[in-house]
C-alpha cells in the first residue's frame, strides 16, 4: 500500500503547495504567532472531509459511470498541465513577497477568515472533489484506494502544520521573490509528472 500512499501524499502536497490566499494567511498567523494549532487544525481537518468525500464519491459513481473515470483523469490530466503552465510562468517571472502585518485577531475571528479562505474557495473543491477524487480511480476500491485517501489527508497535515509552526523560520527566505520562483517551479514541475501519468494510464 505504500505506493498509493505516495501518489496520494504527493498529489495532495502538489496541490496545497500552490500559492494562494489560504496558505499566505495560514504563513501570516505563524509569523504572528496567532491561534497556529486552531487554525491548521481547521485547515486540515477540511482539506480530510473534502478528500474523504472526493475519494468515497467518485467510488459510487464510477460505478454507475464506468466510462467516467477516464474522462475525469483526461481532464484532471488537462487541468494540472494548464496549473502547471501557470506555476511555470509565476517562477519565471517572479514578484512574490510574504509580510506578516497587521492585528492578530481573536481565535474566531481568525477560523472565520479560514472557513471562508477554504470553504468559499471554488478551486479547493476542483482540487479535492474533482481532482483528487480522479487521480484515486487509478487504485482498485478497498485498501490502495482507502491508502492513498490516507496519504493525501497526511499531507494536508503535515503542510499545514510544518507551515504555521514552520513559518518563523521560513521568513527571512520566504520574504524573498526567489524563494517563491523555486517553489512554484517545483510545483510545476510535480503536477506536468501526475498529467503525465494520468494520461498513460486513461
Amino acid at each position: 500500500m505504500l505506493g498509493p500512499g505516495l501518489t496520494g501524499f504527493a498529489t495532495s502536497l502538489s496541490l496545497i503547495l500552490a500559492i494562494g490566499a489560504q496558505n499566505a494567511f495560514v504563513l501570516r498567523q505563524g509569523l504572528l504567532g496567532s491561534h497556529v494549532f486552531a487554525l491548521c487544525l481547521f485547515c486540515a481537518l477540511s482539506d480530510a472531509v473534502l478528500i474523504a468525500a472526493g475519494v468515497a464519491g467518485f467510488g459510487a459513481v464510477t460505478g454507475a459511470l464506468p466510462w467516467l473515470p477516464q474522462a475525469l483523469s483526461l481532464g484532471g490530466a488537462a487541468f494540472l498541465i494548464v496549473y502547471g503552465a501557470l506555476r511555470a510562468r509565476a517562477a519565471w517571472q517572479g514578484g512574490h513577497r510574504l509580510t506578516a502585518e497587521g492585528r492578530a485577531g481573536s481565535v474566531w475571528a481568525v477560523l472565520g477568515t479560514a472557513a471562508a479562505l477554504t470553504w468559499l474557495n471554488p478551486h479547493v473543491y476542483l482540487d479535492t472533489l474533482g481532482l483528487i477524487g480522479a487521480v484515486s480511480t487509478e487504485f482498485d476500491p478497498g485498501a490502495a484506494r482507502e491508502a492513498f485517501a490516507l496519504g493525501a489527508v497526511l499531507a494536508s497535515f503535515c503542510f499545514f502544520f510544518a507551515l504555521g509552526y514552520g513559518a518563523r523560520v521560513l521568513a527571512p527566505a520566504m520574504a524573498r521573490p526567489v524563494a517563491w520562483r523555486v517553489l512554484d517551479a517545483l510545483i510545476a514541475a510535480v503536477m506536468w509528472a501526475i498529467a503525465a501519468r494520468l494520461i498513460l494510464g486513461a
